[in-house]
């Protein structure tokens, strides 16, 4: 019987490792079968699978396709069709990027550079889809939108903030990205008009940021607070201090026109929280949590957002949800528990929404 020793255990070993090592590296180079989705699928089933219309799936393939297209077809390069495909099934589905792989016919390491050539060149595309529309005739528009909802006057866009979760960054900083509801995210500010487009939309803060915090320190309140959108104004909740163009709730509300400006707020306000549930369920990679770079989760936000509006801008028709799911996404605004304090702590800016309920309210009863 031979005599065992340390010696042989370690040769085993690292003849183990070596073959493992070999059979990796010598694996034939094998070309997977990639079927045509869009030619495979009818419009129905081609949405409930991509999340999108095949025409808001073309309308952004003509957009960036030259951006993301192989300069030639060497080795089976993915063709930006195939490209496209698969970052829109990984968002609808938000899996592991192997398995978007699969589906594709593609390596994981394929499968995660296409993600990020394809969501890059869609946010690129940010100022053409959302923007905030200065032009009369555009201001009028807005205005109409939500005056036909509940007859509140004046009114550009609704505001308000809402967690996509991540996971976590690591590093020294990880826990300024923890929120309030424990797990890590970036709490996303946007605004949006009465047809639920985004028109504004902030994806670089982490978790625990405030969304008082993040409005202030951003470009859409130095627009405001320069008076460039006149005497219109942004609909916020009790988080956010009262101004002269932001206008929140009151917290007790005592004669009828103080509770018919409440009721007309909530109503009118309540499109942006519509707004967030619409875009999540339609991309459920933005509530199951996206892992990747929080560099590339800025990016897959904006990108989804600009997607958003493709689909209503077409009409799309909004995909049925998956029922283990409606449980998991997350479709309010980022804290409805804030400190509510800071709509009554600026009495200074409080002169506009009270001249608004003595003058216009009053006289709706």
């Amino acid at each position: 019987m031979a005599e065992w020793n340390e010696d042989t255990d370690s040769d085993i070993e690292d003849l183990e490792i070596l073959n493992d090592f070999n059979s990796y590296f010598n694996r034939p180079y094998l070309v997977r079968p990639r079927e045509n989705n869009f030619v495979k699928w009818d419009d129905t089933e081609f949405i409930r699978r991509f999340r999108v219309s095949k025409n808001t799936a073309f309308t952004i393939l003509e957009e960036i396709a030259n951006d993301i297209s192989h300069p030639t077809n060497r080795n089976h390069a993915l063709s930006a069709c195939n490209q496209l495909l698969l970052t829109l099934r990984y968002y609808a589905t938000g899996c592991m990027q192997i398995t978007v792989g699969d589906f594709s016919g593609v390596h994981q390491t394929t499968a995660g550079k296409a993600i990020k050539k394809v969501t890059e060149a869609i946010a690129s595309r940010r100022c053409r889809y959302i923007m905030l529309q200065d032009s009369e005739e555009d201001k009028r528009k807005h205005q109409n939108g939500f005056y036909n909802m509940a007859r509140f006057p004046l009114v550009y866009g609704a505001l308000d903030c809402t967690h996509i979760r991540i996971q976590s960054p690591g590093g020294q900083n990880a826990e300024c990205f923890r929120n309030r509801k424990g797990y890590f995210s970036l709490n996303t500010q946007a605004v949006c008009n009465s047809d639920l487009k985004f028109s504004n939309i902030v994806a670089r803060w982490p978790g625990a940021s405030h969304d008082s915090t993040i409005f202030q320190n951003s470009r859409l309140c130095a627009i405001f607070e320069s008076g460039q959108m006149g005497q219109l104004v942004l609909l916020g909740d009790a988080g956010y201090p009262n101004k002269k163009y932001l206008l929140t709730p009151l917290q007790n509300p005592v004669t009828e026109a103080e509770k018919l400006y409440n009721e007309s707020h909530i109503r009118t306000r309540n499109c942006i929280e519509r707004a967030f549930g619409i875009w999540k369920r339609r991309f459920p990679v933005l509530s199951l949590g996206i892992k990747t770079k929080v560099e590339l989760v800025q990016d897959i936000i904006v990108a989804t957002a600009i997607l958003h509006n493709l689909c209503i801008k077409h009409n799309d028709v909004m995909p049925n949800l998956d029922v283990n799911l409606e449980n998991i996404i997350d479709v309010t605004g980022s804290d409805n528990n804030q400190d509510t304090t800071l709509s009554s702590n600026y009495s200074n800016n409080s002169y506009r929404r009270q001249m608004l309920i003595d003058n216009y309210f009053s006289s709706l009863q």
